[in-house]
Formats: structure tokens, C-alpha cells, sequence
């Protein structure tokens, strides 16, 4: 059996290696090691948990044990697709460079960016950074990459996901060609593919495990729900989630508990908390200086239940998470392999459990189809989902009540017959008044002298400004007044005709 001693390591490195309490690499880390200490170009995929994070640390330390770094020209570059993740890298060259003269900076977001200045200026062996922070670094001035001698890239497949492979490949071309390159993956995906193939040259490809494959030391089921209500749906699944998490028991020490949406993952840690469960979120949209806090609380042992998207997914290592819910299925096939691959790490027993709600099965075909195998189904809780009594009524009498007013609104109580003999004489026509059926002028002549004298009380009312006109006739004496027509015929609407009226003045 291969143990580090054989691996040719920087005898200081090998020092810290076994103060650390590890004596025999893991298949990705022997078989990585020896290519990369002999400067080859290392193409390693291996599942998540696997010890991929040694796998490149160890050599490019024994590498650098040798020279100094010059003011804002890092000697080697490791990128990473989250803040969690460079953290925890960082941590590991801690670890393995303690007898080793290097100096280190961690670039991230969420940090000031005149700390990480004075770092770089300084001049560091080590830079450790996120893209989108390093990029802002060298747009700024304050970074020159033309000194870099290895350069690693950590999740790809997640760099992939998260929309960064256009920066890993503006950073490839800031570095100098002849830089050793050592690009770690849990999935290969063909974008993945093409990056490796551009910019590397003639890799040394490890491959300890079939792609996106999950651990045989994962126990893995997932439960079928379908909600009593869909409105009852969000409520009923937290339901679940607790009594999933009760029916372990003591054997469920801690657990990382995975939702697609940040929303998502802040409900369902409130609600946890609301039933007494120790729980925290952690989320992109959180503080930095929170997501730490909430993490190291987590690893201490302090916090039991860890809230998370799938910021959390990749590279955290946390090695004694006993358990993982997930909240949902991942939208991504290769994220159900990331979550569960938090737990069952260095060789322990580990439980992944998964909720799948009846929009969500296709999502669940596709982990399937990934993993090449159906996940076990389990007893739903509870049960046939049946809501208690008293929410199954109070919702009725909340609906019950728009109902009344829409019948009020719409329908009369008036009894049938009654209502049959209002609608009788609605339906009869309404005689018109009999001075707007016949104009007085044509008739009796003797009408229009009086009118000379004194004018008729309809055009008093014109008169008056057509007031009452306009409210039995729809402003009849506005119309009047613009054509100038005084002497208007009753009973023939807004729109009588001019030659009408000028034929009644000829007759006057």
C-alpha cells in the first residue's frame, strides 16, 4: 500500500503531512502527486470528498519551497468557484506549509480590498482567489500574473454551472504559457472538455472513480409527497422535513439540509428554529462575515443543522456531517451528487434523504439516469398528507364567505314571482312625453307670438346655461350654443339636423 514517505514529497511538507495524522494518500492524491511533482500538466477527476484538495497542495508546496515571490507577482494561482471554498484551501496550505517559509493571500469577495492590497503588495507565494475578485485586482493594477509557474483550477464543473468559464479563460491567457496547470473535477462535462484540451498540454488524466458517481458509504433514499392542498403544500413540507429529521434519532448528530432558493433556504431555517431545532442559514446573499461565523459554528459542533444552497455544495469539508436533506431536488442532476458528497467523507457511514414532490420527478429521473441507478423510495410520514380538522375548516369558512357576496352581487333574494313581474314591466316600452313627440310652433301659430314676449320655460332654462338641459338631454344646450341655434325642436335629441330648425323659422 502507497504512503506519503513514497510520494517524494519536501520533507518539511511530509512533516506537517504526518502531524496532521494522515499516513496513506487517497487514490486521487497517489495517483496525482508524482506527475504534478515532476511539473506535467494533471487532468484529475474524482468524486467529491475524495481528497482533491491535497491531491494539488502537496506538490505545489514542495514546488515552491524554493525562491521568493516579488511585490504583486504571485508565484502560483488557485482558483475556486466560491468564497467557502478558497477559505478552505487556504486553511489546507496552512496546515502543510507550517515549517515552510511561504506567504499566502485570499482574494474574495466580501472582504476589503485594501487588506488584500497591503498582502499582494508585499508580494505572495501563494494567491488564492475567486475569479470575479481577481479579475477586479488586475483591472485595478494592483496584479501582475506574468510570474505564475503552476496554476490550479478547483471545480471546474462548478465554475461551469456558475457562469465563470469566460474569466477562467481570460485568466489562462493573463498566465504564462509555460505555467504547469493542474485543473481538479467531479463531472466532466464537453465545455469542461474543450477548457482542458485548449490549455493544457499532454495531461497526465487520473480518474478514480466513474463520473458523477456517489459513495457506496451513502445510505440514499428519497420520499414521495404530495400535498393535501396546494396551498398547504410549503407547510406541510417542513412537516415532513422535521419528522424525517426526528424519526433518526440520535444518529442524526448534524446535517446540512440543501434548498434550490436562497428564499427557500431562510424560510425553512426560521421555521426550524420556530420548532426548537438548532439551525442557521447560509446563502450568496448573506454577509461574509455571517457565512464564516455560521460555518466554523457548524464544524465546532455549535450549530447542528446547516441551512444551505448549493454554495455549500462544493469542496466544504466537514468531516463528520452524519446526514443531508434534501429540501428539493436539484435542478442539476450533478448537484445531487455534490450535496450527498458532504456526507460519508474519509471512509464513514453517511445518510442522504431527499423529498420529491410530484413537479419535481423529472428532476429525480435525471439524478437517476446520472448515478445509473433508481434511489430506494421510503415511507412518507406522513401519510396521505391529511390535514388536521381544524385546517381543513377554517380555510372552508374563509372561502364560503366570498361566495355569499358574489350570489349578493349577482342574483336577487326577490321571490321568483315577483322578480318574473318586475322584469314584465321592465321589458315594456315607456311612452314619450307628449310635447316630444309633437313641436308646439308647427301647430299653433299663435304659440310663437307669446314666445316673442316671453320666452317658454324651456328656454329659460337654455337661458340659464342649459343646466337642466344637460342633465335630462345629455347636454343638449352645450351643443346649441356652439351652432347658435336658439329656436331648438323638443323631442328630437342632441343631433337634429340644421335644415330642420332653419325650416320651423321660416314658418314662424
Amino acid at each position: 500500500m502507497t504512503k506519503f514517505t513514497d510520494l517524494n514529497l519536501n520533507a518539511k511538507v511530509l512533516k506537517a503531512v504526518v502531524e496532521a495524522g494522515y499516513e496513506s494518500p487517497t487514490p486521487i492524491q497517489a495517483g496525482a502527486i508524482p506527475p504534478a511533482l515532476e511539473g506535467r500538466d494533471v487532468l484529475g477527476i474524482a468524486q467529491t470528498g475524495t481528497g482533491k484538495t491535497a491531491s494539488f497542495t502537496l506538490p505545489m508546496l514542495s514546488l515552491l519551497a524554493r525562491g521568493r515571490a516579488r511585490a504583486r507577482m504571485p508565484r502560483s494561482l488557485v482558483l475556486c468557484p466560491t468564497r467557502e471554498l478558497a477559505a478552505q484551501v487556504a486553511e489546507n496550505f496552512d496546515t502543510y506549509s507550517k515549517h515552510l517559509k511561504l506567504t499566502k493571500a485570499l482574494l474574495i469577495g466580501g472582504v476589503s480590498f485594501k487588506e488584500q492590497d497591503k498582502l499582494i503588495d508585499k508580494g505572495v507565494d501563494v494567491l488564492i482567489a475567486t475569479p470575479g475578485r481577481l479579475l477586479d485586482h488586475f483591472e485595478r493594477g494592483k496584479l501582475i500574473l506574468s510570474d505564475v509557474k503552476v496554476m490550479v483550477v478547483d471545480e471546474a464543473d462548478r465554475m461551469l454551472d456558475m457562469g465563470f468559464i469566460p474569466d477562467i479563460e481570460r485568466i489562462f491567457g493573463l498566465t504564462p504559457f509555460t505555467r504547469q496547470t493542474l485543473f481538479f473535477s467531479a463531472t466532466m462535462a464537453p465545455e469542461i472538455e474543450r477548457i482542458t484540451n485548449t490549455f493544457l498540454s499532454n495531461p497526465e488524466r487520473i480518474e478514480v472513480a466513474r463520473q458523477a458517481t456517489t459513495s457506496e458509504n451513502i445510505t440514499q433514499g428519497v420520499v414521495m409527497f404530495k400535498a393535501s392542498r396546494k396551498d398547504r403544500e410549503a407547510t406541510e413540507k417542513r412537516k415532513l422535513l422535521r419528522l424525517l429529521i426526528d424519526a433518526e434519532g440520535e444518529k442524526c448528530t448534524n446535517a446540512i439540509i440543501f434548498c434550490n432558493r436562497k428564499m427557500d433556504v431562510d424560510i425553512v431555517a426560521k421555521s426550524l428554529k420556530k420548532y426548537g431545532y438548532d439551525a442557521a442559514p447560509i446563502h450568496g446573499d448573506l454577509d461574509q462575515s455571517q457565512r464564516t461565523k455560521t460555518l466554523e459554528g457548524f464544524r465546532n459542533g455549535e450549530l447542528r443543522f446547516l441551512v444551505a444552497s448549493d454554495v455549500a455544495a462544493r469542496g466544504l469539508d466537514v468531516p463528520s456531517v452524519s446526514h443531508v436533506f434534501n429540501f428539493d431536488v436539484p435542478s442539476h442532476a450533478e448537484d445531487y451528487v455534490h450535496r450527498i458528497g458532504r456526507t460519508g467523507r474519509a471512509g464513514r457511514d453517511g445518510k442522504a434523504i431527499m423529498i420529491c414532490v410530484p413537479r419535481d420527478e423529472k428532476n429525480l429521473e435525471d439524478v437517476e439516469r446520472l448515478v445509473q441507478k433508481p434511489i430506494p423510495r421510503l415511507e412518507n410520514p406522513l401519510g396521505n398528507a391529511k390535514p388536521d380538522a381544524e385546517t381543513a375548516e377554517a380555510p372552508a369558512k374563509k372561502d364560503d364567505k366570498p361566495k355569499r357576496t358574489r350570489s349578493r352581487s349577482r342574483k336577487s333574494d326577490t321571490p321568483p314571482a315577483e322578480k318574473a313581474a318586475e322584469t314584465a314591466v321592465e321589458t315594456q316600452p315607456k311612452a314619450e312625453p307628449k310635447q316630444d313627440a309633437k313641436p308646439e310652433p308647427v301647430e299653433q301659430p299663435a304659440a310663437a307670438e307669446k314666445t316673442e314676449a316671453a320666452p317658454a320655460p324651456d328656454e329659460q332654462k337654455s337661458s340659464r346655461g342649459g343646466r337642466d338641459d344637460k342633465k335630462s338631454r345629455g347636454g343638449r344646450g352645450r351643443n346649441d350654443k356652439r351652432s347658435g341655434n336658439d329656436n331648438r325642436v323638443v323631442g328630437l335629441g342632441d343631433h337634429t339636423p340644421d335644415f330642420i330648425g332653419l325650416s320651423f323659422r321660416e314658418r314662424i
